[in-house]
C-alpha cells in the first residue's frame, strides 16, 4: 500500500485545521460578494475604479511629500512631476464615477491580448510535451477575451471589470471552503 502525501505541508494543514471556521466564513463571504459583483457589475466596476483612484491619490501624496523633502536632489523636480501625475490620475479615477471605466477596460483587454500571446508562445515552446494543448487553449481563450473586451467598448466597460472581480471572488471563496473541508 502506497501512502500519498498531503499536497500541502503538515504545518500549513495544521494552521488551516486550527482556523477551519475562519476559512469557511471567508469563503462564504467571498462567494456572496462575488455573486453580488456578477449581479451588479457596474457598481463593482465603479467601486474598483474609485478604490484604484484612492491608491493613486495616496501614493501621489507620498511621492509629492518625498519630492518636496528632496528638493536638493537632482531628480527632485522630475519626482515631483511624477507625483503630480499620480495625484491627477487619482483625482480622475476617485472622483469621476463613470469616467475612466472605458480606459481601464481597454487596458484590461490589452493585458489579456498580451497574456494570451505569451501563453500561446509558451504552448508552442512546450508542444512536444504532454498538456501543451491546454496551454494553447488557455492562450486562445485569453486572446479572445481581450479582443471581445476591446471590440465591445464602450459597452463592455459597464460590466467587464465587475464581472471579472465577481468571478475571481467566487473562485477564491470556493477555494477557501474547499481548503477548510480538506483540513477536516
Amino acid at each position: 500500500m502506497t501512502h500519498t502525501p498531503d499536497p500541502l505541508p503538515p504545518s500549513i494543514m495544521d494552521a488551516v485545521r486550527a482556523h477551519r471556521g475562519r476559512f469557511r466564513t471567508i469563503g462564504i463571504v467571498m462567494i456572496v460578494v462575488g455573486v453580488l459583483a456578477v449581479l451588479f457589475p457596474l457598481v463593482f466596476s465603479v467601486v474598483a475604479k474609485v478604490a484604484l483612484g484612492w491608491v493613486f491619490l495616496l501614493t501621489g501624496a507620498v511621492l509629492l511629500w518625498h519630492a518636496v523633502q528632496s528638493r536638493g536632489w537632482r531628480s527632485g523636480l522630475l519626482a515631483g512631476f511624477i507625483a503630480v501625475l499620480q495625484l491627477a490620475l487619482g483625482v480622475y479615477l476617485a472622483f469621476f464615477a463613470l469616467t475612466g471605466l472605458v480606459g481601464l477596460t481597454f487596458l484590461l483587454g490589452v493585458v489579456f491580448l498580451m497574456q494570451g500571446a505569451a501563453e500561446g508562445v509558451i504552448a508552442v515552446q512546450h508542444r512536444p510535451e504532454r498538456g501543451w494543448g491546454w496551454l494553447a487553449l488557455n492562450g486562445v481563450v485569453t486572446l479572445l477575451l481581450g479582443l471581445l473586451l476591446i471590440a465591445g467598448l464602450p459597452g463592455t466597460a459597464l460590466w467587464a471589470i465587475g464581472v471579472m472581480l465577481g468571478v475571481n471572488f467566487i473562485s477564491t471563496g470556493v477555494a477557501f471552503i474547499a481548503l477548510a473541508r480538506s483540513a477536516g
